[in-house]
């Protein structure tokens, strides 16, 4: 009787544990961290401590392989800690290995990079490289991505069209191979493995530290918002800006239904009209979407944003996830009373689902990034449109090379593609997930595109090869002797195969 009452609330009354429990322990995680990564960078102990870090991971590769390699290996990380909502129980029956890799190591503004180990935060480095005046050209928006997700998976910013996406910005990747040595790699040194990294999804080696790019920065972002009122001039506007002669930095679209819109650009700026600056990463301030959706009345406007703020505008409400969490999260009641707790970690809401609450979220919500060639955007919304009904719609273009990774340009010369992003409850009747992502992931690679993987995939294996380039992939499990050793990144992503 207790046990269906719990779940009777923690289903129904969820808001109630997540502001009462969830937000208080969420804030106190992140305060602990905050002063923890602060002595770490200050006293600059990280350094002197990453090469212990790397032999104890070397250490329990070797104990793997003298216990025969009788399991295949991965990250002893729980599925709960990551920021995917993507469930799966493989860890249970594989040899797991502890990795604590947590701390920026060096900001070396001489030669413009900064070196990371794997479970940096965005929030982590973008805080540490603020305050002294340089950023990585792609900051993925989320507080708590990592760079080791963002690397083995992929990220995205408003940023990339003109940068790519986050493994272009990355200059060496460090890796702890099957047989326990260490490499590390670059475009200059054994590019095949460098190339090979990105989306591997921790199937080639343990990632153990990352060079990345770094570029000088301004205080703030001069942000446009630009309504649009139908399908054809929210296409048309994306594509001019995207493509600006006068080069805009970000580039970003909200589509709140099928015709309208908000095309957002930005350029970072030292000056300001002080009447029109708006930090909105305050706690006070109503999340970011619906500021947005503000401007499809209140026509085109330019406001100036703190370039923090700017980045992790989607952080305070996940995007749009914690309206369907807490309805009346951006009341301004609730903002003023328990805004500064914002928002809960979402480990820890993946870490209290309850059955009924997976399978309820497994049934009636889409999450998913659909990477399509900007020349297929208008129909791609259509399709969106027709097989889910959900809104917003995050449209944020990028630009792939030809390089022989994962995935990279159909072409031989660069092109632009843009991230659909779908997450919310469908809206469409009878809806299958199970059909309508098969659906959409039919369409996407009809028009020469990409899944995301951070999310559910239901793809065949073949039809899996056939949508990812594994010509790289496969040429480096070999060499590296990976497959007694790692699962194949079909294996890691594919819900069927993975549980």
């Amino acid at each position: 009787m207790t046990d269906i009452l719990l779940e009777h609330i923690m289903t129904n009354y969820r808001w109630v544990f997540v502001i009462f429990f969830l937000l208080p322990l969420s804030f106190i995680f992140e305060i602990f961290n905050y002063g923890r990564n602060w002595i770490v960078f200050n006293l600059s102990t990280a350094p002197r401590q990453h090469r212990k870090k790397v032999k104890e991971v070397q250490k329990q590769v070797r104990k793997w392989k003298e216990s025969g390699e009788q399991q295949l290996m991965c990250t002893a990380r729980p599925s709960w800690q990551t920021m995917s909502f993507r469930q799966g129980t493989y860890k249970s029956s594989m040899f797991n290995i502890n990795i604590n890799l947590v701390d920026v190591l060096e900001v070396n503004v001489e030669n413009k990079y900064v070196q990371v180990e794997p479970l940096v935060t965005m929030g982590q480095l973008s805080a540490t490289l603020d305050r002294l005046g340089w950023t990585i050209p792609v900051t993925p928006e989320l507080d708590d991505l990592t760079v080791g997700g963002l690397v083995m998976g992929t990220g995205i910013e408003s940023s990339s069209h003109k940068f790519g996406l986050f493994q272009h910005i990355c200059r060496a990747f460090e890796i702890v191979l099957c047989d326990g040595s260490v490499v590390k790699c670059s475009k200059e040194n054994d590019s095949d493995l460098f190339y090979a990294i990105p989306w591997s999804h921790g199937t080639l080696g343990f990632l153990v530290s990352v060079e990345i790019d770094i570029i000088s920065a301004q205080k703030f972002i001069e942000l446009e918002y630009q309504p649009v009122t139908s399908l054809t001039e929210a296409v048309d506007v994306f594509k001019r800006q995207t493509f600006a002669k006068e080069n805009n930095q970000f580039v970003e679209g909200l589509m709140f239904s099928k015709e309208k819109g908000v095309i957002m650009t930005g350029n970072m700026v030292s000056k300001v009209e002080e009447d029109l600056v708006n930090p909105i990463g305050r706690w006070y301030k109503p999340w970011f979407f619906t500021h947005v959706e503000k401007k499809l009345r209140e026509g085109s406007r330019i406001e100036y944003i703190p370039l923090r703020d700017y980045y992790h505008r989607h952080t305070r409400s996940l995007f749009w996830e914690l309206q369907d969490i807490i309805p009346f999260g951006n009341n301004f009641i609730f903002r003023y009373l328990f805004g500064w707790l914002m928002p809960p970690k979402v480990s820890l809401l993946k870490l209290t689902q309850t059955k009924a609450i997976k399978k309820l979220y497994e049934n009636n919500h889409v999450l998913q990034d659909m990477l399509v060639p900007i020349d297929h955007l208008k129909e791609s919304i259509l399709k969106f449109h027709e097989v889910v009904q959900v809104y917003p719609l995050w449209l944020c273009p990028f630009k792939l090379t030809p390089d022989p990774g994962f995935v990279h340009s159909r072409t031989n010369k660069q092109d632009m593609y843009v991230d659909v992003g779908v997450y919310g409850t469908p809206k469409v009747k009878n809806f299958n997930p199970v059909k309508v992502t098969r659906e959409i992931e039919d369409f996407v690679h009809s028009v020469k595109g990409y899944q995301m993987l951070y999310a559910d995939t239901y793809r065949t294996k073949e039809e899996f090869e056939a949508m990812f380039d594994h010509t790289l992939y496969k040429k480096m499990r070999e060499k590296l002797q990976c497959k007694n050793a790692f699962p194949d990144v079909y294996g890691k992503v594919n819900k069927s195969v993975r549980t």
